[in-house]
């Protein structure tokens, strides 16, 4: 396995962003956004380095709000996607990245489509993972998710907030038959004592402003596009990816069975295969 260089905070779009990468960056570059709430380790470290192994440059990062990176009072976070967008195009600057493979998961999803428009320079390939166009019509989330979620912590009380996290996880999970509970709680014990202000965590990327990009919508993305879904995803039933692929030019949608609103260990292998396919095509 390709392990990391380390994580490193670094000054881009006028915040502080903490970044951590696998692999050389003399291979073409792919860049991680998460989802509300969802600092950088929930690409998991071994997926990034399984990746970088096949010769990839993989970039994961804290959004705002989340990890070690910028932190805002509660309810006060004031930024839009675009803010968020151009974070991650401030990163590649940082970096020296021209133009990285983009693959961003669920309320992130939002983050790359503004930057697959409105930075299309900067951008190699699209990958969204369960996410969704949030079109009108398409099928709410499922009722069991409601009855699954567990009432919002004291965020001071840090025991509270594991169990509040690793809850919302399983319910994210639904019916999937890969939910690992223990490892789940592991990573959410790393995420919690590494986050700069957990009650800004859990509140304030609920308040950005999803703006959407200004040069366009879906069918406006040019790049190669892979869109990849759970077919047991209670939050975007499997009809949200249908309706992406569909929204943008040649997509190719990736249906992963069993899996919910994740993307567990067990179903790595198909897609990091699916990943170095779809972003094979030399150096970004």
């Amino acid at each position: 396995m390709t392990r990391s260089n380390g994580e490193r905070l670094l000054e881009a779009n006028g915040v502080e962003l903490c970044v951590e990468t696998f692999g050389d960056r003399a291979h073409p570059a792919i860049l991680f956004i998460d989802g509300a709430a969802a600092s950088m380790l929930w690409w998991e470290s071994g997926l990034c380095e399984r990746i970088a192994a096949r010769d990839r440059f993989v970039v994961r990062y804290d959004n705002r709000d989340t990890g070690r990176s910028t932190s805002y009072p509660p309810g006060r976070g004031e930024y839009t996607f675009s803010d968020l967008a151009r974070d991650a195009v401030g990163i590649l600057d940082v970096l020296g990245v021209r133009r990285a493979h983009v693959v961003c998961r669920s309320w992130g999803g939002g983050i790359g489509y503004i930057a697959a428009v409105d930075h299309p320079d900067r951008v190699a390939s699209m990958t969204f993972v369960s996410t969704s166009t949030d079109e009108p019509g398409l099928p709410p989330p499922s009722p069991r998710l409601a009855e699954r979620s567990a009432p919002a912590p004291d965020p001071s009380d840090r025991t509270a907030v594991v169990d509040y996290v690793v809850a919302t996880a399983r319910a994210y999970a639904g019916d999937s038959v890969y939910f690992n509970e223990s490892a789940t709680r592991a990573l959410v014990e790393r995420d919690v004592a590494r986050t700069r202000d957990i009650a800004s965590m859990l509140a304030n990327h609920y308040g950005a402003e999803l703006d959407g990009p200004t040069g366009g919508g879906y069918a406006d993305i040019t790049v190669p596009t892979l869109v990849v879904h759970g077919d047991r995803d209670p939050v975007f039933p499997l009809p949200h990816a249908e309706a992406l692929r569909d929204a943008i030019p040649g997509a190719e949608l990736l249906v992963l069975a069993g899996v919910g609103h994740e993307l567990p260990e067990p179903v790595w292998d198909v897609f990091v295969e699916a990943l170095v396919a779809h972003t094979d095509g030399g150096r970004s």
